[in-house]
């Protein structure tokens, strides 16, 4: 299939920006992890703030990043009463929301910044919350444009541009805590808002290009699509930070909340080359399905991607544990304990990839509501297992609840896909990559007293199994 080529293709440009870029942003881990100390509970407070950011920028972009693909991509209505590019339309109507929304936010924040560092616990450190702010809101502002770059089918624009902030964000990263030796949660704060401050401004020249059109009515039909987007998205990012922001709440010990967050932020930080995947993958798939959508073989180019993306998550998974004993080095020497946390993190993150990939099917047929049902129960899942576990079991429940919010949403998405718009995904196929990475790693679990040495062995040759196995039944022959 052409358009399958095409999708390898991107993602591996995507991944360029995602996964090598986070592999890169990895050696920011052990540099925190050695200069911050567990006991100071600086980490655990950047993991908390971050935590706040990820769940407002899904606030404040408003589900517009898919309603662009899904509205740039339809036919251009009253073609001859209408002057110029309806792309161009369709992003200035979109950007315009956003940029209403985060001018809204920043007057709130440093209108009321004193309550508000009082309630979240910042109340000596308010400037945290304004820095963060200024980048969260600089962030919103970037995600229609870098949207826009993915629609326009410019993948190496976009890596330029992430890979910039990622270099920049690693030399002042490098210069303040290794040169000057200046180890405070302040200056990481600080470091992002001048990275993201650089691209913002690398995003000028885009912006003259666009022919810059607000359309009332194309606003009125954007939202009615991209509200239900939102509600999910909230949702979606809830399942992923609420873990983070609810264990300073419920932990019994608020002096030592912060050092088991930190211990659990920094080892969730290996995991995560799981959503490095899904990201690149994401980055790729979303405009050529929308794209795909009228095509006869759509639902087949579906159902094999869905086989693609679980067969290179599971081996990324199998290879991340089969190595965690050399992985664990990144981290400083107080935050090894957590690494239990790490593969049940990782299959969280494949839940939550396959979830992804299921979602398209009421993306397709303007049913985005169900998305957002789906997702509020599975995070009402995953709030549950927090409150009531992280008191007993610490961060080890917010593992789990990932795993439980997860698994949810993506059982109940597949099941009523399947009835409402059902996809052929080939599920023995799918099952036989799911058991062989179970049995790969109980070996590897019941192995782990062995020496280290034959421990690393053994995993090198389970790994190689699962690639022949592979080769043999996917790549050995043409796929009918």
């Amino acid at each position: 299939m052409p358009n399958l080529k095409g999708l390898m293709k991107d993602t591996a440009i995507y991944g360029l920006s995602s996964i090598v870029g986070r592999f890169l942003n990895y050696w920011l881990v052990p540099l925190y992890t050695h200069y911050m100390p567990t006991e100071s509970g600086d980490y655990g407070i950047s993991t908390n703030v971050y935590a706040y950011t990820a769940l407002i920028l899904v606030l404040l972009t408003f589900g517009m990043e898919t309603t662009l693909f899904r509205f740039a991509n339809e036919p251009i209505p009253d073609a001859s009463a209408r002057g110029g590019s309806w792309p161009d339309r369709v992003f200035s109507t979109g950007f315009a929301l956003i940029a209403t929304l985060t001018a809204l936010f920043l007057l709130c924040i440093f209108g009321f910044i004193t309550p508000i560092a009082d309630h979240l616990g910042y109340s000596e450190h308010p400037d945290y919350l304004l820095m963060m702010s200024v980048v969260v809101a600089m962030d919103a502002l970037q995600a229609l444009p870098f949207s826009y770059l993915r629609f326009q089918k410019r993948p190496v624009r976009f890596a330029t541009l992430k890979l910039l902030f990622i270099f920049f964000n690693i030399g002042l990263n490098l210069l303040f805590f290794v040169v000057l030796h200046k180890t405070s949660v302040f200056y990481v704060f600080a470091i992002n808002l001048a990275c993201t401050s650089l691209i913002t401004l690398c995003f000028i020249p885009e912006f003259f290009k666009i022919q810059w059109q607000l359309d009332w009515a194309l606003l009125r039909r954007m939202l009615s699509y991209s509200w239900p987007i939102l509600i999910l998205g909230v949702a979606g990012i809830l399942n992923q930070v609420a873990d983070k922001i609810l264990f300073p709440v419920v932990y019994p010990d608020k002096a030592e909340a912060n050092v088991q967050l930190g211990i659990y932020g920094g080892c969730v930080k290996i995991a995560m080359i799981m959503a490095m995947i899904t990201q690149a993958f994401r980055y790729a798939y979303e405009p050529i399905v929308f794209a795909k959508a009228r095509d006869k073989d759509s639902t087949e180019y579906y159902a094999v991607a869905m086989k693609y993306f679980l067969i290179f998550t599971l081996l990324a998974f199998l290879c991340v544990v089969g190595y965690l004993d050399v992985l664990q080095f990144i981290l400083g020497k107080g935050y090894r304990e957590g690494m239990q946390v790490v593969p049940i993190v990782m299959v969280a993150e494949i839940m939550m990839g396959v979830y992804f990939n299921l979602s398209f099917w009421y993306k397709l047929i303007d049913r985005t509501i169900y998305g957002a049902v789906f997702s509020l129960i599975g995070c009402a899942v995953l709030f549950a297992v927090n409150i009531l576990f992280i008191p007993t079991y610490s961060y080890m429940a917010c593992a789990w609840g990932g795993v439980a919010g997860y698994g949810t949403a993506m059982v109940l998405s597949y099941i009523v896909g399947q009835v409402k718009n059902p996809i052929p995904y080939p599920m023995k196929s799918l099952a036989v990559y799911v058991l062989l990475t179970a049995a790969f790693y109980a070996v590897m679990h019941y192995t782990a007293e062995w020496h280290l040495a034959l421990r690393l062995a053994l995993n090198t040759v389970l790994i190689l199994l699962f690639c022949a196995h592979v080769w043999y039944h996917e790549l050995r022959k043409p796929q009918r």
